[in-house]
């Protein structure tokens, strides 16, 4: 049987996206099962984390797993070892890749050459578990997805790339207001506007933050440099004055509208000091679904292989 990954958020169906995560709201309520009981994940990481490794290496125990964490000094992955070798072995030893890395070409190679199925921890392209942690955690506090209006502040980056493509797969609308240079790239919204147009929603790129709010039911950000881009750093930050998102933002947004960040946050860059404490802000538990949607995710591919 062909391994099914996940390396896109569009490589799940809008009714797998609605199951992974109504499953996922029902494993944070409990209780728990084991369906990963006697099977070895492999968390293959090629840059830093805190909430990615912790949240799949103890999802995987508490499906009855084992995660073994390989960093990037260990493997080297497409350097000291090509990437077709590291997932033919890999597939020998363990059910399941969980791979953070620099390049989504990296994981395209690996999926191509691994029997076992690989998920995407997060690529220069795409972040698909982090969209399933923020769709489950608008519905959690707004009760749907269908209709809603998320406003994205910043750069067009990976992040912002698979919500845009994962709103438009449930039917949520997708604002994303970004400087000149830093948009989304015109392959992702094109992509996106395909998906809008079969699932009754929409995609915008606008200039102007105070537009891009205007209605909103959901506002969220990112950092001004990701990981990989700190090479950018003296450009970015200049580039993004005036895209920071504070209370005097969020006032502009629908009354209850919620306030996401992925994390890790920059006071007095991408957010203003307290934004993470806000009344509005529903960061950790943002955080907290990251845990419960890789779950569903485990499951889903693994639970019954």
């Amino acid at each position: 049987m062909t391994a099914r990954h996940l390396l896109s958020i569009t490589d799940l169906s809008p009714e797998e996206i609605g199951k992974l995560i109504q499953r996922a709201m029902d494993m944070k309520r409990g209780p728990r099962t084991t369906p990963l009981a006697g099977k070895s994940i492999a968390l293959l990481f090629e840059k830093p984390s805190l909430r990615t490794k912790l949240s799949f290496d103890v999802g995987i125990t508490q499906l009855g797993g084992h995660a073994v964490y390989m960093g990037r000094d260990e493997v080297g992955l497409g350097g000291r070892e090509p990437v077709a070798d590291v997932a033919r072995v890999l597939s020998r030893y363990v059910d399941a890749v969980v791979a953070r890395v620099f390049s989504h070409k990296s994981l395209v190679e690996m999926a191509r050459h691994s029997a076992v199925p690989v998920i995407n921890a997060l690529s220069d392209e795409e972040h698909p578990c982090q969209t399933l942690a923020d769709l489950q955690t608008i519905h959690d506090h707004k009760g749907r997805l269908q209709g809603l209006t998320i406003a994205f502040i910043g750069d067009g980056n990976n992040v912002s790339a698979s919500l845009a493509l994962g709103a438009a797969s449930v039917g949520a609308h997708f604002v994303i207001a970004s400087p000149a240079g830093y948009e989304l790239t015109p392959e992702t919204v094109a992509r996106a506007k395909r998906l809008a147009s079969a699932n009754e929603s929409s995609i915008r790129l606008v200039r102007r933050p105070q537009e891009a709010v205007e209605g909103a039911d959901v506002v969220y950000t990112d950092v001004w440099v990701s990981m990989g881009d700190e090479a950018e750093t003296a450009a970015r930050l200049p580039a993004f004055q005036g895209y920071q998102v504070d209370p005097e933002l969020i006032r502009l947004a629908n009354k209850g509208a919620i306030f996401l960040h992925d994390l890790p946050a920059h006071q007095g860059q991408e957010i203003s000091a307290g934004m993470l404490e806000h009344p509005q802000s529903v960061v950790f538990d943002q955080a907290e679904n990251r845990l419960h949607a890789q779950k569903a995710v485990l499951e889903m591919l693994l639970g019954s292989a």
